[in-house]
């Protein structure tokens, strides 16, 4: 006899005490089912390293639950009877054991809660769906913070965060009298200074046997296998988030927005893959964040952008996708409708920047989020490459990339596809950023001073053309007045020299408009 059937998600590897649907279980009334559906490994071009480190903490969870005396169903991809998707493996599980009732916690996609709604439907025994309150904003309370807002600003909500939580507060006011030292947290890295060294965490046997799996079964699979390093247990993040706080958190404010050759990880926390996943607690890592600064093991610049992310970044782009799905993904502001370029794929470009962060995408199933915000994206923006093929990309090679935290990231900060629903400008750049925050450019096959010459650099004639053919648009943004000003005093003849530079760059490029309108969901691999 079974009371319950409870299924477990993939980004669910969470302790008991942490997941809704777990939380109140009795191993001895109660099955656990979980699932390695081909459609979650396929719905997406996946980075072999984010499959590898999904279906390892699967694993690795289903037999902690196992020794705790749970029943347990564990359908793993290649059982031949395996119908490749959740709610198929859920209805069969159903049919076999014959429940009282379907018990899990909220998915985080909305195409998988379409799904369950339709298996609801279908199901031998009433589907229970609980929220899923890991998070520190629950999606209702999000939107009742938004409700009547002309604009959603992250800084406004993350002050709300604040107080609720009672993180970096003296009394009613913010810890340093500020609430946002981000202003600090922009210095290009000095020459001659370097990051300590990074733990990496080595491959267990259940990790080693996966990668092994993987090799033999996707060879020419998307992304590196070699230097995969990401946590797939409670005691494997715990390992990462220890460091973290010893060793990585002092600097991590200063140089937030740096970016240099063979620096992958810099300062950044390497934490989000094991967030997102569940193995660690965004309220507890905010609470070490404070402490440290509180006991003077971290300045408090440092301190407060981490928080920020967690807190403030991380549960606002989560309330924007459940406040604005299932629409928001079709919304396309700049009327963007082009190809990806193929080296997204290959990393094989003359341009360093792009070359050195699809490189290390492809090696790491990581780049940092101004690697994310100013090279791809700002590139694929600039090249008007067509949202969804944009959004793909990202979900797929980053091993911290699920659709809620994905699509805000990408479409709205990245893309500014939303029309400014997430960022109040569109986060555009021509060579100059880059020069100032990175080395990339010293051994650049391109001028970053040039803006039309044959060795000029792509984003400078990109950048302009940018705002030009944009400027109805954009032009009244008080936030772009500046570079606005600077076009308005070039001449007709640069801005259509520039025009013809851009177009011209775009088909060097492979950023060519996409014949078939239908087209628009096709990803290439």
């Amino acid at each position: 006899m079974v009371r319950r059937l409870i299924l477990v998600l993939g980004d669910q590897i969470s302790p008991r005490e942490r997941l809704s649907s777990l939380r109140d279980a009795d191993p001895a009334a109660d099955m656990v089912l979980m699932v390695e559906a081909a459609e979650e490994m396929a719905y997406a071009p996946h980075h072999r390293q984010k499959i590898v480190m999904v279906l390892s903490a699967m694993r690795q969870h289903a037999a902690s639950l196992e020794a705790a005396g749970f029943r347990l169903r564990y359908v793993r991809h290649d059982d031949p009877q395996n119908t490749g998707a959740l709610t198929g493996e859920t209805l069969r599980a159903a049919a076999d054991v014959q429940p009282d009732e379907i018990l899990m916690t909220r998915s985080g996609e909305w195409r998988l809660e379409q799904a369950f709604d339709a298996m609801a439907l279908a199901a031998p025994a009433p589907v229970i769906r609980r929220a899923d309150d890991r998070y520190l904003c629950a999606p209702e309370d999000f939107a009742r913070w938004a409700e009547g807002r002309r604009e959603l600003r992250m800084e406004f909500f993350y002050r709300e965060m604040r107080r609720r939580h009672r993180l970096l507060m003296d009394g009613e006011a913010p810890a340093g009298g500020r609430w946002n030292f981000d202003a600090e947290n922009r210095r290009r890295l000095p020459r001659g200074l370097r990051p300590p060294a990074r733990l990496m965490i080595d491959p267990n046997p259940v990790t080693r046997g996966l990668l092994d799996e993987m090799e033999r079964l996707r060879p020419d699979g998307l992304g590196r296998l070699d230097a995969f390093g990401w946590a797939t247990n409670a005691a494997e993040a715990a390992a990462l988030a220890d460091h973290f706080f010893a060793d990585i958190l002092p600097g991590f404010g200063d140089h937030q927005d740096a970016m240099a050759r063979g620096e992958p990880w810099l300062w950044h926390g390497r934490l989000s893959a094991a967030l997102n996943l569940g193995l660690l607690d965004p309220l507890d890592l905010c609470r070490r964040a404070e402490a440290a600064w509180r006991e003077g093991r971290a300045p408090l610049n440092a301190v407060e952008g981490f928080v920020r992310q967690i807190l403030g970044w991380r549960e606002f782009v989560r309330g924007v996708y459940w406040l604005k799905m299932p629409g928001y993904l079709e919304t396309n502001a700049l009327g963007a409708a082009n190809r990806l370029p193929e080296f997204y794929w290959t990393g094989q470009t003359d341009m360093a920047c792009v070359a050195e962060v699809v490189g290390e995408t492809l090696a790491h199933a990581y780049a940092h989020h101004i690697q994310r915000l100013m090279i791809t994206g700002n590139l694929a923006m600039l090249l008007g490459v067509a949202p969804a093929e944009v959004n793909a990309w990202y979900l797929g090679v980053y091993a911290d990339a699920y659709e809620w935290v994905e699509a805000p990231n990408t479409h709205g900060m990245a893309l500014f596809a939303d029309g400014g629903v997430v960022g109040s400008k569109p986060y555009a750049s021509g060579g100059a950023y880059i020069q100032k925050m990175s080395d990339y450019c010293t051994c650049c096959a391109y001028d970053v001073k040039d803006r039309l010459g044959p060795r000029a650099c792509p984003f400078n004639s990109l950048y302009w053309d940018f705002l030009d053919r944009h400027s109805p648009t954009l032009s009244a943004n008080p936030r772009l007045a500046m570079p606005y000003k600077s076009l308005a005093r070039m001449d007709a003849e640069t801005r259509a020299a520039i025009a013809a530079k851009a177009d011209s760059v775009r088909r060097a490029l492979g950023a060519t408009p996409r014949s078939d309108p239908q087209d628009e969901g096709r990803v290439s691999t």
